[in-house]
């Protein structure tokens, strides 16, 4: 069979939700809900905060909020504009397309044209590379996030909520993550909140893993005597009662606690910088190339610095 014939396809704004959905909210962290995601913002989010004093007092007949103090204060969350520009050989895709056609895959949604294919094929790859970005990109870097990413922005965090690591081992990684909660009790008021998470680096769970299997003292056997088996049946993993989250784009030894609440990606989905074009450029220059681009606008955004702890 040829090689298919591409007339070109365009999405832009709503109809490219699809596919900038796919880019954007395929990366771990956000498929597995660890952020807050902020669907359609163009430019600019107002992130408002509330705090407040103590609110009950000893009733009369009249009112009185003398004695309640309410503190209102906002975060911006900007997002920066995106695009990707991808060159592509036709003859390189079409056979992997073809299979899928006949059903050698297992993927279930399968592509219904050559176009859908090279759309997802180039989705796929900005989801891995947003993981990275979401974390720990540069401020204001290009390809990145105005704000950089989460772990970049809280480095702004008091002083007191900021802890200096090390290399992290399974024989110090009990130690260092309870430095964590420690300090998640003494700095903020989120322990014990249900969506608490500690956002730690795949080594640093890792090390955590091979900790709780027994490999960190001689003779022990780990949970259920099964060592780091136990790891493979799924189910979550806690520190003292607080969940673990793996972020894959967390850089070595850095953990992040944080209300998932506070944490904030805002990506453009429905606005009109969003677009998915597939270019033909083969029909105009004698090769076999197409083009692929995307058109987005992402950014990231931590509510209250005062409710996380930082350690890297």
């Amino acid at each position: 069979m040829a090689n298919p014939i591409i007339a070109g396809t365009t999405y832009s704004g709503q109809f490219a939700s699809k596919y900038i959905s796919a880019a954007l909210l395929s990366a771990s962290t956000i498929e597995n809900g660890g952020v807050t995601v902020l669907p359609n913002v163009k430019f600019k989010e107002v992130l408002q905060n509330l705090s407040t004093s103590a609110l009950l007092a000893n009733a009369t007949c009249d009112f009185d909020a003398a004695g309640s103090t309410v503190t209102l204060s906002e975060k911006i969350l900007q997002t920066n504009d995106l695009q990707v520009n991808m060159q592509l050989c036709r003859s390189q895709f079409f056979n992997t397309w073809e299979s899928m056609q006949m059903g050698a895959s297992a993927h279930s949604d399968i592509p219904k044209t050559f176009e859908d294919y090279l759309l997802g094929y180039v989705a796929s790859k900005i989801a891995a590379e947003m993981e990275t970005t979401l974390w720990s990109g540069a401020a204001g870097a290009a390809g990145g996030f105005t704000d950089g990413g989460l772990s970049v922005i809280a480095t702004g965090a008091p002083a007191a909520n900021k802890i200096t690591g090390v290399a992290v081992t399974a024989l110090n990684v009990i130690d260092e993550l309870g430095k964590v909660v420690d300090a998640l009790n003494a700095q903020t008021n989120i322990f014990g909140k249900e969506d608490t998470r500690i956002f730690v680096s795949r080594n640093v769970m890792a090390a955590y893993v091979r900790a709780l299997g027994g490999f960190a003292a001689t003779g022990a056997n780990g949970v259920d005597n099964r060592g780091t088996m136990w790891y493979a049946d799924g189910g979550g993993v806690s520190f003292d009662g607080v969940k673990l989250f793996m972020a894959e784009g967390l850089p070595n030894d850095t953990m992040l606690a944080a209300q998932i609440s506070n944490l904030y990606l805002g990506v453009s989905l429905l606005s009109d910088v969003s677009e998915a074009k597939v270019v033909p450029v083969y029909q105009y220059d004698g090769s076999d190339n197409v083009r692929v681009i995307y058109r987005m606008a992402a950014g990231a955004q931590i509510g209250v610095l005062e409710d996380i702890i930082l350690y890297a």
